[in-house]
């Protein structure tokens, strides 16, 4: 690599760039660190795609996405109201082909580090989005679900760019994706960046549905088997792990249209049932019925009032 450093140092003079004779230059010390990029890029075996981004600018030409027009849309209203935030509005979103570029790239800026370049991770994020279309679509539904069901959040840019939870959820749709293919390592270390950065920690193996809102987000644990359904909000601190007592599958199975209230620990391989609502606070032990109320520690049913 030094070799190569050297070489394009030495065999090329780069010219003032306001002068008239430096294009030719120019383009040649363009071509040679272009030519460097290649030979000392690493490249990803496992990933679907070669060129993501490309696949990505074919899918938004074959049809119109469109959440991403309106998050381009708020984008460029907000850059009105706010002109400082310009260069941000464009990096983050503005010069990005479709959703999951700018979502790749999200991610790869908020988990990378300095032993982890954000190139690496973005390349990791996405391969695995333009493979998995069950992916893309469960994107497109937690963004619709936290702007229809949280009332602080403003917009959809708004969610995407500061809603951490909503950046945690994909990230674990990534690590997931990547666990079931038997990449466990990569899997285990998008969990600990979520985890270190975002205070959120599902595991991989845990599998999600469609319309998650994890709201706040702050202190949420999600162990290896649960399994959560689609439209269920879950707010801070909640626990959704095993009792200690047994291996295997020992963790909660959460149905559509569950409300887990913050501070809530649901322990056990126990059902949760559809449109079941767990109260701030409760310690579940046993099964949640569809459709009730359960509140307390330990968890007991309401029984509404005749």
């Amino acid at each position: 690599m030094a070799a190569c450093i050297h070489s394009l140092a030495g065999n090329e003079t780069v010219a003032s760039p306001f002068s008239l004779e430096s294009a030719d230059n120019q383009s040649k010390i363009r071509n040679s660190q272009c030519r460097f990029a290649k030979i000392c890029k690493p490249s990803f075996q496992n990933l679907v795609s070669n060129n993501p981004i490309k696949w990505f600018r074919q899918q938004a030409e074959e049809e119109e996405d469109v959440l991403w027009v309106k998050i381009r849309e708020e984008a460029l209203r907000d850059m009105e109201k706010e002109p400082i935030l310009s260069k941000y509005y464009c990096s983050s979103i503005l010069v990005h082909d479709s959703l999951e570029s700018a979502l790749s790239n999200q991610l790869a800026a908020k988990l990378s580090n300095a032993d982890l370049p954000s190139s690496t991770m973005k390349d990791v994020f996405g391969g695995v989005l333009a493979e998995d279309e069950e992916i893309r679509k469960a994107i497109r539904a937690d963004l619709e679900a936290v702007k229809e069901r949280d009332p602080a959040c403003i917009s959809y840019t708004h969610c995407f760019l500061n809603f951490k939870g909503f950046l945690a959820c994909q990230a674990q749709r990534v690590a997931h994706k990547l666990w079931s293919q038997g990449r466990i390592v990569m899997a285990l270390l998008i969990q600990s960046r979520v985890s270190e950065v975002f205070a959120v920690d599902i595991h991989p193996g845990a599998k999600l549905g469609n319309g998650v809102v994890l709201d706040h987000a702050t202190g949420i644990v999600v162990g290896e088997t649960t399994v959560i359904g689609d439209n269920v909000t879950i707010l801070h601190n909640v626990t959704l792990g095993g009792t200690g007592k047994v291996n295997g599958d020992r963790h909660p199975k959460v149905g559509d249209g569950v409300l887990i209230g913050a501070g809530t620990k649901v322990l056990g391989s126990i059902r949760v049932g559809d449109k079941a609502k767990i109260g701030a606070g409760s310690v579940v032990l046993k099964e949640v019925p569809p459709g009730s109320t359960s509140v307390g520690n330990p968890a007991r049913l309401v029984v509404p009032r005749s």
